[in-house]
């Protein structure tokens, strides 16, 4: 789940490229996490001592462990902890990244070190096992982005992150959100929500990106951009929307409705209210959500 803030942290330190974070999480789910990884996390071993660790098994072909306790960088216990420690999400993706050769051992340590210290968000981690985990990432990327949300915003963020990881999936990163009062779409579906809270919600992305983004919703698989990817797009809208003005209702009594989901009349997109754009960066392309509120 917090591979999605670690994402963002890494991008907007500017320690990754937008490409390398797509390399990497298309990679993430046929990648095992590496007693080295767990161990430079820890602070058992130093970035020197991991490279020569690794050194030694490039020569000898065997274990890191093994070679570890051997030459004194680990205590048999530390290895045993080691194998039952709990793995961290986002450690996954560090580990890819720095094979990748995104940054070295020394850099990745001190970005653990600034990770762990930036706005406490290690803590927030490690407490929420027992917690809804999207309530979680809302108070993280709030900090992130520098952001405060209203109670509004946040049970339609809320909301909206757990659609995407339940209808598309969890290989995301949302970017920090940006105000603002004009976006050129590519292929875009809109809707309007109206009652004592009106808005414009937008989800716009490219034609391939929108093939794919169609494919995971479905479960089929589109060669083209057809009506089948446009009704598909329009129906993950709607389901949201919907869900929002039905849960806005339960918890204050008051109705809202929702027009038809459709493609925008121009694909030059002006905005006379408070407006928000959130890139949502998949592996398979960039998604981009557009809330329009007055």
């Amino acid at each position: 789940m917090y591979t999605q803030v670690f994402g963002n942290y890494l991008l907007s330190k500017e320690l990754i490229t937008k490409d390398q974070l797509l390399t990497a999480l298309s990679k993430k789910t046929l990648e095992a996490i590496h007693p080295s990884t767990l161990a430079l996390y820890h602070g058992y071993v130093s970035p020197s001592e991991i490279e020569e660790i690794v050194r030694l098994q490039k020569q000898e072909g065997r274990r890191f462990s093994e070679l570890a306790v051997e030459n004194g960088y680990l205590t048999h216990e530390q290895a045993l902890q080691l194998l039952n420690a709990d793995i961290p999400d986002f450690l996954l993706l560090g580990q890819i990244l720095l094979e990748d050769g995104a940054f070295t051992y020394e850099q990745f340590a001190n970005i653990l070190a600034n990770y762990r210290n930036h706005s406490e968000l290690l803590d927030l981690e490690m407490h929420s096992c027992n917690k809804d985990d999207v309530q979680h990432l809302i108070d993280i990327f709030s900090i992130l982005s520098e952001n405060t949300l209203s109670t509004f915003s946040r049970l339609y963020l809320e909301l909206l992150f757990n659609n995407f990881i339940r209808m598309i999936g969890d290989d995301f990163t949302p970017l920090p959100p940006k105000e603002i009062k004009e976006f050129s779409a590519d292929y875009c579906i809109t809707q309007e929500i109206n009652g004592f809270y009106h808005a414009h919600s937008y989800i716009s992305m490219d034609h391939e990106t929108a093939m794919l983004f169609a494919e995971r919703y479905t479960g089929e698989k589109f060669t083209e951009l057809n009506e089948y990817v446009q009704a598909s797009l329009e129906d993950f809208l709607n389901i949201h929307n919907g869900l929002f003005i039905v849960n806005t209702s339960n918890d204050t009594s008051k109705e809202l409705t929702i027009g038809f989901p459709h493609i925008p009349e121009s694909p030059i997109l002006s905005f006379e209210h408070t407006t928000y754009h959130l890139p949502i960066l998949y592996s398979f392309g960039t998604v981009h959500f557009i809330f329009e509120a007055q």
